[in-house]
Formats: structure tokens, C-alpha cells, sequence
């Protein structure tokens, strides 16, 4: 006899049907498991031996194989754990054959024979329910895997036991519900920034519209703060975005033990991270930086000090909306539709340009350390700022009466506006005008004949590039449906050009 329990592997969000068969013979005593397995599937014979004799249950001496069907995909992962001790149980007659067959099951499995948590239980939830089969899964992770829907069948179990007395109908595990991460409390706020008033209403067009932002501007400029409080003016996500974003931190293992979140994604790499760290990748090919800050904020502070080819990789995301992991054995893609907020100084030292300040290496610092940021992922970035230094007379300033709350206000009307404008013109899986491009950016963001003008003299003055061009249309349109306005006018236009300008402490460092 051979039993069959259905579980996953994992490429990208999407989760691979994988069979796993198990076949108890006469011969010689083994343990086997078969099928392109790591090093974390074949360390799974200990762990289901000890589990299984934790609660009573020995494996007979026979020759046990175990394979995990198809054999030419790769199995990583330690999840693979309880569905091989349940095919073994089936395999010994102490489970019915009828019962594995309903349910998708994975879970870890601890030598005492209880069921631990393990990563990727939403996409394998969802894959469960698009297949109508029901979910096995560790109790820590129910709440995760209720979100993938209502009419799924779901057995959360803390043991082997309880999975054991549910099916003799001695205990009865019940349908978890839904979780949602519990709210923190905002510490941050858009009214702590003093002075930087310029900075703080492109900020509300950036996370109006998704746009990219470059600030820079010597050390205490305030950039940093700007960028980490723009998430506190971001609308919350919809069902949709955030099923998505959980998913990726699902296989990440960053919602092991608690809910759902409705926050949007911060991520904030330190400049030493590598490409795959932040691509993705890896001998488990888990997401990386831009995957994981999908639907949110990715920022990264000092620029110029990460590693170029970390920089460049960050192009084609910023394109596409996804990033590609290709390897040997193995080619995955994950969404990557983020907000870029990215900050430097002008130089190394930070000083130059600076009224009153000089440069201690002078301009060939500034050309060496802005260099380092190419022409091609300039271009990409929407907005371009240069913050002066902030005032000392600015900081004994009261706070500003328009805090994150009213700005935050204006950002959800302006994204409703843009949401249902893509949808009647067909495009649903456009939502901001960031994503916007080709035919239906000339439908959305014609301007009127004034502001067609002044485009067309400042695209040749200051030599945009046809990418420049269609992104200061762009910001132009998000600017409009900040002011609830159905054309975008010239003013529109001429703020939007204040935004692309080459920021005064690169020109001034040329």
C-alpha cells in the first residue's frame, strides 16, 4: 500500500502541488526519502521518528520510503515534517486513507511531537483552496491561514494527537478565525518636522500619487525623519493589497505568530546589504528588500554608499513592478511594486554647496560621491529635492497645525480619484498614477494648451528625456487630483517641473 498526503513547495508566491508518497515493505530496515530533497527534507526522518515516539507510536521495521512527488522539483524547507509522519500514520492503518486525501497539510514537527510554525502558510492556504482541498497546519499559523477563505476547511493543530482525536471524533479542533496584527500607536508624525515645508508637501504628492523620491541635502537636513513618517500618510490597504503583501512575508517567516496587518510596508536596508538581499535569492530563494516593501515605502538612506550593483538592480523593479530570481535549478518572480525614497548627501563631507560651508576636498568630491548614483536610475526618480539646512531659528518654531492625520486626508481622496479613473478606463490593475504609461497616460494627463507650452520649453531647457518627460506628467496629474481638478492645468505642470529639477547641490558641485 501507498499513502498519499498532498502538500507544497514553494517558487516565488506560488505554491507547487507536491505529492508525498509513502510506502511501508518488506526488506531491509531503512528510512528513505526521495524526490530532489535538501538537506532540511532528509533531516526530517529523525524528527518524525522521535515525534511519532513521543506520543506512543513506533515505525514497524520494515523498509519505509518516502517520495516526494515530482521528483525533479527541488524540496526545501522543514514543512514537508507532518506531512510525511501523517502519510506514515496512514502507511500503518492509524489514519484513514479518506481523510489525508481532503487536506493540503504542512508543518514542522519538534521531537516531542508537537507541531511548530513554519513560513509560506497563507500561499499554501490559498493553493489549498484553489485545489478545494481543506488545510493541516501548526496552530500558530491558523489564524494566518483563515484569511485564504471562509469555506476553507482548516485543522490547526498544536500535536499529532490532537490530529489523531479529531479523526476518531474524541476532540474536535475548531475553525480558527481570521487575525489581524494588533494597531500600534502612531509615535511618529508629520508635525514633528520643523521648517522643511517644501520637502513636506512633496512628500504629500509623492504618497498621493506612488511617485519616487530623491532628497538630498547635508546631514540633519531632515531627510530621514521626512522619509519615515511618510508611511503615517499612506491609506491603509485593501483586501486585495494586503492578502498580497502577506503572502511575501508569509514565505519571509515574518508572520510566524501573529495576524494579518493592514499597515503598508517600511523597509529600510542598511547600505551594506548585498543584491540578493535585496532582490532576493538564496539557497532558499526567499524575497528580498524590494519584494518585501511591496505596496509600501522602500528607503534607503546614503545612496551613494551602497553597492552599485545593488543600485542598478533596483531599475527594472522600479519598470516592472517585480523582481526576477534567476538561477540553475530554479527561476522565481516576486511582486515588487514599492515606493523608492531614497536620500544623500551632496558629498562625502555633506557640505558642499552649502551657503557658508566649503567642501574639504572640494568639487571633485562632490562629482566622485554623486557619480556613484547612474544617469539611468536618476532618471527614474520622480521627484527630486534639495533640502537646505534646517534653521536653528526654524526648530523653536510650534509645531505645524496640519499634522499626518489631515495630510493623510487629502492623500486617500487623491488615490480614490485615481483608483476609479483606471478602473472605468478599464485598467483595474492600475491604481496610481505612478503605474500609469503609454496610451493611457496621454488619456489621464493631457494638459491644456498653457501648460502643453511650458512642458514643451522646459523638457528642451532643461533636456528631459522622454522617461522625464511621461513622469513629469505624472506628478503633473497627482498634483490635479490633490486639488480635485479634472484637467491638469498649468500650474499643475510648473509644480510638477519644480520637483524634476537637478537639485542645486548637484549643480553646484558641477
Amino acid at each position: 500500500m501507498v499513502a498519499h498526503v498532498s502538500t507544497v513547495a514553494f517558487q516565488g508566491i506560488e505554491a507547487v502541488p507536491v505529492d508525498v508518497q509513502v510506502q511501508i515493505a518488506s526488506g531491509l530496515v531503512a528510512f528513505n526519502v526521495v524526490g530532489l530533497a535538501d538537506k532540511a527534507v532528509a533531516e526530517s526522518r529523525e524528527r518524525v521518528r522521535a515525534a511519532l515516539s513521543a506520543v506512543g507510536l513506533a515505525l514497524p521495521a520494515r523498509r519505509i520510503t518516502v517520495n516526494l512527488a515530482p521528483a525533479d522539483l527541488p524540496k526545501e524547507g522543514s514543512h514537508y515534517d507532518l506531512p510525511i509522519a501523517l502519510g506514515l500514520l496512514t502507511a500503518m492503518g492509524v489514519l484513514p486513507a479518506d481523510f489525508v486525501s481532503r487536506y493540503a497539510v504542512l508543518g514542522e514537527l519538534s521531537l516531542d511531537g508537537s507541531i511548530t510554525p513554519v513560513a509560506g502558510v497563507l500561499p499554501a492556504a490559498v493553493a489549498a483552496n484553489a485545489q478545494r482541498l481543506g488545510l493541516i497546519c501548526p496552530k500558530a499559523c491558523g489564524g494566518e491561514a483563515a484569511w485564504a477563505g471562509d469555506d476553507l476547511d482548516i485543522l490547526a493543530a498544536q500535536n499529532i494527537i490532537q490530529i489523531v482525536n479529531h479523526v476518531k471524533g474524541s476532540q474536535v479542533l475548531s475553525q480558527p478565525e481570521p487575525a489581524l496584527a494588533p494597531k500600534r500607536p502612531e509615535t511618529i508624525d508629520l508635525r514633528d518636522i520643523k521648517g522643511q515645508e517644501a520637502a513636506k508637501r512633496a512628500m504629500e504628492v509623492a504618497a498621493a500619487g506612488a511617485h519616487h523620491v530623491l532628497m538630498v541635502g547635508p546631514p540633519g537636513a531632515g531627510k530621514s525623519m521626512l522619509a519615515s513618517r511618510v508611511p503615517t500618510i499612506l491609506p491603509q490597504m485593501d483586501a486585495r493589497e494586503m492578502l498580497d503583501v502577506s503572502m511575501i512575508a508569509s514565505l519571509a517567516g515574518e508572520l510566524t505568530g501573529t495576524g494579518l496587518s493592514s499597515r503598508r510596508p517600511f523597509r529600510a536596508p542598511h547600505h551594506s546589504a548585498s543584491q540578493a538581499a535585496m532582490v532576493g535569492g538564496g539557497m532558499r530563494a526567499k524575497p528580498g528588500e524590494m519584494a518585501l516593501a511591496h505596496s509600501g515605502v522602500l528607503f534607503l538612506d546614503e545612496l551613494p554608499e551602497f553597492q552599485p550593483r545593488v543600485l542598478e538592480s533596483l531599475r527594472q523593479p522600479l519598470e516592472t513592478g517585480s523582481t526576477a530570481v534567476a538561477r540553475v535549478n530554479y527561476h522565481v518572480t516576486y511582486p515588487a511594486r514599492f515606493q523608492l525614497m531614497a536620500a544623500m548627501n551632496p558629498c562625502k563631507c555633506g557640505m558642499a554647496g552649502e551657503p557658508g560651508q566649503v567642501c574639504r576636498r572640494g568639487p571633485r568630491c562632490a562629482a566622485d560621491y554623486q557619480a556613484k548614483i547612474s544617469g539611468p536610475l536618476l532618471d527614474r526618480m520622480d521627484i527630486q529635492l534639495d533640502l537646505p539646512a534646517v534653521k536653528a531659528s526654524d526648530l523653536s518654531l510650534p509645531p505645524a497645525a496640519e499634522g499626518s492625520a489631515e495630510v493623510a486626508e487629502r492623500v486617500a481622496a487623491a488615490r480614490l480619484i485615481q483608483k476609479e479613473r483606471y478602473r472605468a478606463l478599464g485598467d483595474a490593475e492600475i491604481r496610481t498614477n505612478a503605474e500609469a504609461d503609454g496610451h493611457v497616460l496621454e488619456q489621464v494627463a493631457q494638459p491644456d494648451d498653457a501648460g502643453l507650452a511650458l512642458l514643451r520649453d522646459a523638457a528642451d531647457h532643461m533636456r528631459l528625456s522622454a522617461r522625464g518627460y511621461h513622469r513629469v506628467l505624472k506628478v503633473a496629474r497627482t498634483i490635479a487630483d490633490l486639488d480635485a481638478c479634472e484637467g491638469v492645468l498649468r500650474r499643475h505642470i510648473a509644480e510638477a517641473l519644480s520637483y524634476r529639477q537637478r537639485p542645486v547641490s548637484f549643480s553646484a558641485a558641477a
